[in-house]
């Protein structure tokens, strides 16, 4: 059983590095450019194949780890939000599929706040983690259901939910690097991803409904 969790561990980690590069690339890319749509077909494969196996990985002996596996479920809605976002650029009404994705990581999130508050009240740090990413996963969701009740409101909406969920996959995986990779455990590593990836997010959002302030001016 430890030999099959070692591969799994080692299958996870290659995909989890695949995931990584490529999602710099995807970065440094321009966006909407050739190479960046490749780049984010690779990143969207390493993420999902990682995070995929992370589940399993979590629920083995010894390596029982819920905070692995709800971040594991969190990965893969922001990977499969985050592409089928670019559906919505001509879609005008929210398909049951992704009301249903939203739908769940909402559930989660919830779960993981009870689990954050409950583990700050016993006086766990952990509980810190648990409020962190389950608030970040309320946000995401309650975001998504307001783009559901009307896709085309904004016309770069979609665009602006496609930004975010990726962006957020890609802070996952650094965060993932960081910690299990290189085997920072502070705090700070913990949550510096996601405060700098926040900024990233919130520049772009600035800047693609720039373009439709003008476009509309």
């Amino acid at each position: 059983m430890e030999e099959t969790v070692k591969i799994l561990i080692y299958i996870h980690a290659f995909f989890g590095g695949i995931g990584l590069l490529s999602g710099v690339g995807g970065i440094i890319a321009k966006k909407g450019s050739s190479l960046h749509k490749k780049m984010g077909r690779l990143f969207s494969i390493g993420m999902l194949s990682s995070s995929l196996i992370s589940i399993p990985i979590s629920w083995m002996p010894n390596h029982e780890n819920l905070f692995l596996f709800l971040i594991g479920l969190f990965t893969i809605y922001l990977v499969v939000a985050g592409n089928r976002a670019l559906k919505y650029k001509r879609k005008e009404k929210a398909e049951r599929i992704d009301i249903f994705i939203s739908a769940s990581m909402f559930i989660f999130s919830c779960i993981m706040l009870v689990i954050g508050i409950y583990n700050l009240i016993i006086e766990l740090s952990s509980g810190i983690l648990y409020i962190f990413f389950g608030g970040f996963g309320l946000f995401f969701s309650i975001v998504d259901f307001r783009f559901y009740k009307n896709p085309r409101k904004n016309k770069n909406a979609y665009l602006i939910s496609h930004i975010r969920k990726m962006s957020g996959a890609f802070i996952a995986s650094v965060t993932a690097f960081l910690v299990a990779g290189l085997g920072f455990m502070n705090l700070i590593f913990w949550i510096m991803p996601s405060v700098l990836g926040t900024i990233y997010i919130i520049y772009w959002r600035r800047k693609v409904q720039g373009k439709t302030l003008a476009k509309k001016a």
